[in-house]
């Protein structure tokens, strides 16, 4: 990945980030957003584009920084829409957008085409169920109700974790490989730099691979990568 499309996806990545936490709307929402955008629009809108010889939306083409944040704010328009019991109205979301998106001033007309283009895009696949987030959150539940350690993991360095590995695509492959397995690995790292050595006493890896039906290997492998990129690793 080149470095400008690099620093385009860290900054698309933090304008998600501030304007989830402008709404204050819940976590689940964030990373069923970022689930949406990252994992499966980014790469849809890529080969959708190479389909069509000519774009259907000038929201599309050409497809600027600015239009990429509306669509960063529609991904969180559904996500809330799946997941809260009262969605976000389309002026509350023209308004955020207002005061963030500085290069280019949409109207409420434009927010609902994005969401049709959005769902077009996607093929309308936009289900939020098995994302590593809601399987991260399962497993830190039941690691709490076997382990009296798990008080002292914390989830907090979880969503930590999360965020910086949707920061390079190459990590953020990971979600979308193999969603347990990555929320298995993530709860062991964080597990590893959250809790203090001396309290290590329960059998994290067998629990793990009880749970989520992982091998060890396969866990210990990705803990030691996602630990790697997490704690070692440079801005570019």
């Amino acid at each position: 990945m080149s470095t400008e499309i690099a620093h385009l996806r860290r900054r698309l990545l933090e304008f998600l980030i501030q304007c989830h936490s402008q709404l204050e709307l819940p976590l689940i929402v964030k990373y069923s957003a970022l689930s949406l955008f990252f994992d499966r629009f980014r790469p849809c809108v890529v080969r959708f584009l190479q389909k069509k010889k000519k774009s259907e939306h000038w929201l599309l083409q050409p497809l600027t920084e600015s239009n990429l944040q509306l669509f960063v704010l529609i991904s969180i328009w559904i996500s809330c829409k799946i997941h809260c019991s009262r969605g976000l109205s389309v002026q509350s979301l023209k308004s955020l957008g207002d005061k963030m998106i500085t290069e280019q001033l949409f109207t409420v007309r434009d927010f609902v085409e994005a969401e049709l283009v959005f769902l077009k895009v996607m093929k309308f696949e936009i289900g939020t169920l098995n994302i590593a987030y809601t399987l991260l959150d399962d497993l830190l539940i039941q690691f709490k109700e076997v382990a009296k350690v798990g008080e002292l993991l914390n989830f907090e360095a979880c969503m930590d974790m999360m965020d910086l590995l949707y920061e390079k695509e190459e990590t953020s492959v990971l979600y979308h490989s193999s969603t347990s397995l990555a929320a298995a690995s993530i709860l062991v790292s964080s597990y590893i730099v959250t809790v203090p050595k001396q309290q290590w006493e329960f059998p994290i890896l067998p629990w793990v691979k009880m749970v989520t039906n992982k091998e060890e290997r396969e866990v210990v492998e990705l803990v030691g990568y996602i630990l790697s990129q997490v704690l070692y690793s440079h801005p570019s």
